[in-house]
């Protein structure tokens, strides 16, 4: 595989462009690979790519039922924070955090991070005490947050109003280190460094089976033929539970959309990442000038990649008492992303109660954060049976009743 560089760039322009290599290979899948990762999102991407880099684990299938990052990861308001309440949370999201910081020269491609920095805003005096308590937490856990005043928050974002009728800003939580990465070059560049160790990503092969013997898992079928594997990871967000039935378990979570969109590109007026928990409601502008706004889950259980027009009415209404300005702005796109919600609005980072077979999901509303973190833990759990960062995760907690609540915790579902 050739680099990327200033010098690659300039030379391919000399030559019209027409010596540029595929960032990916297409390969049809082998009979049988030491390690099969279902799903060819950001998370499963990410597991192959540090069982490679870490682990030197490299004879791997990725395989994806439609096309790479063509599920979440492609469907998100791209929020990188790390300031979470609870212990497990906070390591595995300052984790992801970090790595993303370098990611870019990792992998030889540009993620557009962008350190812009988060505010989540405290709009009722719970929140304050809430905030509050998680900045003195955060300093335990070595995550740099603080809780700021009013005229701070005016001051990082000037088109933000903070004496809005029914949700005043009172304060608010701000990550300095937190911001956006550009969600389609987080799978590209995972894509391209995975095909360059020899990795083979199948897409458009569908898993329709999962084969087991005595308790382990041998292999799978899918539309393109049987694939056999001595272990099996699952990372498939919103369909884990149909992927679990097909293995022969069962898991604590339902699939709801969450739904998110963007306005006609104006000049640049933002430059932070605002977070409204009250509402649910969080914006920041892309790199196009897009306004992104997101708002929360609905109510109710669907496959569905599109989301419900009341919930977008209900969060612009009440983004437009904070940002008055965006009530002149006409929306330009809307969609909906399927994710996968456990009941303590955590996620789950498991062996399961088939062999070999592991599971990475239940990231509910905001695993595009986590994609580094999450796919260091799944490899280091798949490599060696166990994990720091994963082990708070393990589906047995359910029965244990050792939650990890962020539902309160955070104020939203992650």
């Amino acid at each position: 595989m050739r680099r990327y560089s200033a010098f690659a760039i300039v030379r391919e322009a000399l030559r019209h462009h027409s010596g540029w290599e595929r960032a990916w290979t297409a390969p049809a899948p082998k009979p049988c690979y030491d390690v099969i990762i279902v799903g060819a999102g950001g998370h499963g991407l990410a597991t192959a790519y540090y069982l490679g880099k870490i682990h030197k684990i490299t004879n791997v299938a990725v395989i994806e039922k439609g096309w790479l990052g063509g599920g979440n990861t492609g469907r998100n308001t791209t929020i990188i924070r790390s300031n979470y309440l609870q212990d497990p949370s906070a390591a595995i999201y300052e984790k992801a955090r970090a790595l993303y910081e370098t990611l870019s020269q990792d992998l030889n491609y540009n993620v557009m991070f962008s350190p812009r920095g988060v505010i989540m805003l405290a709009q009722t005096e719970h929140e304050v005490r809430g905030y509050r308590r998680t900045a003195h937490a955060n300093a335990l856990q070595g995550v740099q947050t603080a809780f700021i005043s009013p005229e701070r928050v005016r001051e990082l974002c000037p088109i933000i109003a903070l004496d809005g009728p029914r949700y005043p800003v009172l304060g608010g939580l701000w990550q300095a280190r937190g911001g956006t990465a550009r969600h389609d070059a987080v799978a590209w560049g995972y894509a391209r460094a995975c095909s360059a160790m020899g990795m083979d990503i199948i897409q458009q092969c569908a898993v329709t089976g999962i084969r087991s013997r005595n308790g382990q898992v041998t292999g799978v079928e899918t539309t393109q033929g049987a694939i056999a594997c001595a272990r099996l990871g699952i990372v498939v967000a919103g369909h884990s539970g149909v992927l679990a039935d097909m293995a022969g378990f069962r898991l604590p979570i339902e699939s709801v959309a969450l739904q998110a969109l963007v306005s006609e590109p104006i000049k640049p007026c933002m430059d932070v990442v605002v977070m409204a928990n009250t509402v649910h409601g969080y914006m920041s502008q892309s790199d196009k000038g897009e306004m992104v706004i997101g708002g929360g889950a609905d109510g109710y259980n669907t496959y569905a990649q599109r989301g419900s027009f009341h919930h977008i009415e209900d969060t612009v209404r009440a983004l437009i008492e904070t940002f008055p300005m965006i009530s002149r702005l006409k929306m330009l796109r809307h969609w909906g992303g399927i994710v996968d919600m456990t009941g303590d609005r955590s996620p789950i980072i498991s062996k399961t109660p088939l062999g070999n077979c592991f599971i990475n999901c239940g990231w509910g509303t905001g695993g595009f954060k986590a994609i580094p973190g999450s796919g260091w833990a799944m490899a280091e759990l798949m490599a060696r049976g166990t994990s720091d960062l994963a082990g708070p995760f393990a589906l047995d907690r359910f029965r244990a009743g050792r939650f990890i609540d962020e539902s309160v915790a955070a104020g939203v579902a992650h």
